[in-house]
């Protein structure tokens, strides 16, 4: 996964993330979920591929909010297996 810099709100459903080579991918909120105690976000990019994105999830204000890279790999990992249960449910 790249390393995410930065991202830009357009509305409440479309973010555009900005990674570290400043390329651009606008991405549709798919959800936030919870896991032990932390907030995650489901991000599906528009960039006709199948992946989605995971990243912590950390409201700052009114609708305002911060993405948090997941650098634990097992951390990760558990993250991920939560959320494939979700959408199998």
């Amino acid at each position: 996964m790249a390393n995410k810099k930065d991202y830009i709100e357009e509305d409440l459903d479309i973010i555009t993330l900005e990674f570290d080579d400043d390329v651009e991918i606008e991405c549709e909120i798919m959800g936030v979920f919870d896991y032990e105690g932390k907030e995650y976000i489901a991000l599906i990019p528009h960039d006709d591929s199948d992946d989605v994105y995971i990243y912590g999830y950390k409201e700052t204000g009114d609708d305002e909010f911060e993405l948090v890279d997941i650098e634990d790999d097992d951390e990760f990992e558990k993250v991920v297996a939560e959320f494939d249960k979700i959408m199998a449910e």
